[in-house]
């Protein structure tokens, strides 16, 4: 009877894998080609072009729905659940996390002079001149107006990302599953920062070199608040936040001729930074992720 029971679980455990390797063909299959067909128009008009980024970044939710659809697999897996104290929890470090990189490594490179603190002016306080002030009132208006749009952004790339891209790599059982959703992820972005359109510093292989290191450390953050709480919400919540404090806060604060070399998704101090804090923050908060 127990023989009987454990080739009835193999042949179950088989089945999910199978089942996990089909969905992947389906997502790749829908995900690849049309972004390959965005992203080359993008870059044959050599311009990021609103609608079509949006688009794209609705690109891996779009693919997890049909393959989820193809497959009759249905959508409670991707949690949308909170996640209880442990899902507030892995909010409040998707929030963290971007402020503290970008205090840090953009601290430093205004600091020493490696780039400019050179917040812009308000129209609404043409009257302010502390740069510090207008960094702050920056960031108020980031975070009340270009918050909610970035944060639509995330919902578009981490339903399909980590909502189904990740756990379908480890259901797979796909070697270093984490490791690999890491390195699809950066691919996914290399065509238009190789074009130069998208975060690319004087360098453009250097720059396209570092933000893979960065963004393969970003994915293990991004597992770790997405494994580590049930909740699809604080990978949707650090992605959101990391678009509207790096590029709308500090990017927007800062200008010199070699600043893009160590600051920006593609920059030496931000990655150096990213590992550094990511790692931190995960030892204090000790997430329950292998």
């Amino acid at each position: 009877m127990m023989q009987n029971s454990a080739i009835v679980q193999t042949a179950v455990t088989l089945d999910s894998v199978q089942q996990a390797r089909r969905g992947l063909m389906i997502y790749f299959a829908i995900l690849l080609p049309i972004t390959a067909l965005i992203e080359g128009y993008m870059i044959q008009r050599g311009a990021m072009i609103g609608l079509l980024v949006l688009l794209l970044m609705f690109m891996p939710t779009l693919a997890s729905v049909i393959a989820r659809l193809s497959l009759r697999e249905g959508f409670g897996d991707v949690s949308f659940r909170v996640g209880g104290r442990r899902g507030v929890q892995g909010m409040v470090l998707a929030l963290l996390q971007p402020l503290l990189v970008g205090l840090i490594a953009y601290g430093i490179a205004w600091s020493v002079g490696l780039a400019e603190f050179a917040p812009p002016s308000s129209t609404a306080y043409p009257a302010v001149e502390s740069a510090v002030a207008r960094f702050g009132l920056l960031f108020l208006a980031a975070l009340t107006g270009n918050f909610v749009p970035q944060l639509i952004g995330g919902v578009g790339e981490e339903i399909g990302w980590r909502g189904y891209m990740l756990t379908r790599l480890i259901d797979a059982r796909v070697p270093y599953p984490v490791l690999v959703s890491g390195l699809i992820w950066g691919v996914w972005h290399l065509p238009l920062l190789l074009s130069g359109l998208y975060q690319a510093g004087p360098n453009v292989l250097l720059s396209a070199l570092l933000f893979m290191v960065a963004i393969t450390v970003l994915a293990w953050f991004y597992a770790q608040l997405r494994l580590g709480t049930g909740s699809i919400w604080p990978a949707i919540i650090l992605h959101g936040a990391s678009n509207c404090i790096f590029h709308d806060v500090f990017d927007a604060s800062t200008s010199g001729a070699q600043a893009t070399l160590w600051i920006g998704e593609s920059g030496i101090l931000v990655m150096l930074v990213m590992v550094a804090v990511s790692v931190l923050l995960t030892r204090y908060w000790r997430p329950s992720v292998a």
